[in-house]
């Protein structure tokens, strides 16, 4: 299948570990993370490998804790040309925090972040997409803060996250602190439901052929741009079997683990793919000149 390049679709990466995520929370105090083994020194790579071997960019969302404890690993980032954005400090989800306790490590990760690169951060995702309509106000604070993306409000149902009635397309949101653009992990229109089709578990559960078509209906039918998403753990199939949660957490932590890969290498080979930022700044400019 030949590149359509006529779409400018965003790569983005979510830098955080095996036993950081929001799954497994109940079961794993933030004190004891130091003590698992640091698998991110295995797996990143593999990612940073991939993307220059297929000269993709892309953007890494890092955690706080993680730019803290590795920050040879944000420089490799940052040296291999690929946009910094924030992923938190602590991957606490956005709902059950106080605002001026997100201000507070917005501020921290922001700081850390910058004086690692050299580089503004401008971009935010939300631990597991928490941005919902319990915790919209967490867009007034970002903005007030210096980001001028987000990529947190996922137009789905879940258990966890979601806004099933948000817009589906990149827009640009009004809030306290000036306006932000909003591109939302990619939703493909079902009947009635929006189906995700955007990359972490649902790509490592779908098989690719399925995930190429609902991405090659959003760039030809709906010509629009999506967005992508992986986690570094999510390449790293000798990462520890955790002894936590139910049959179906532990289904939705390790199914395609193997796969996962070689089916980003085939997704890299298919699309085109920049930033976050670079793809938001296609768009208009296509949208400026039709």
């Amino acid at each position: 299948m030949a590149k359509n390049t006529d779409f400018l679709n965003a790569f983005t990466v979510d830098v955080e570990d095996f036993y950081q995520v929001s799954a497994f929370e109940k079961f794993i105090p933030r004190s004891e993370w130091e003590n698992y083994p640091q698998r991110i020194l295995e797996s990143l790579p593999r990612i940073l490998d991939l993307t220059a071997e297929m000269q993709t960019r892309g953007t890494f969302f890092i955690l706080g804790w993680q730019a803290e404890k590795h920050p040879g690993l944000v420089r490799s980032i940052a040296d291999a040309g690929h946009e910094i954005g924030f992923h938190s400090f602590s991957h606490s989800l956005i709902y059950e925090m106080e605002p001026e306790m997100f201000r507070e490590e917005l501020r921290r990760g922001k700081a850390i972040l910058e004086d690692l690169t050299g580089r503004k951060v401008e971009a935010f995702r939300a631990p597991s997409f928490s941005i919902t309509k319990k915790s919209l106000w967490a867009l007034d604070i970002l903005a007030e803060e210096g980001f001028r993306y987000d990529s947190s409000i996922f137009p789905i149902y879940h258990d966890r996250y979601g806004i099933p009635d948000a817009p589906r397309e990149i827009h640009q949101r009004m809030t306290s602190g000036g306006l932000i653009w909003e591109f939302p992990p990619t939703a493909s229109a079902l009947g009635p439901v929006n189906l995700p089709v955007s990359g972490g578990g649902y790509f490592r559960l779908y098989p690719y052929a399925l995930t190429r078509h609902f991405l090659k209906k959003m760039n030809r039918k709906e010509k629009r741009p999506f967005i992508f998403y992986v986690h570094p753990w999510e390449v790293d199939p000798e990462q520890p079997r955790l002894p936590f949660g139910s049959r179906a957490v532990q289904f939705r932590h390790r199914v395609g683990l193997g796969r996962n890969l070689a089916k980003l290498r085939k997704l890299l080979r298919d699309f085109s793919f920049g930033t976050l930022s670079e793809a938001i700044n296609y768009e208009n400019k296509k949208k400026e000149n039709s």
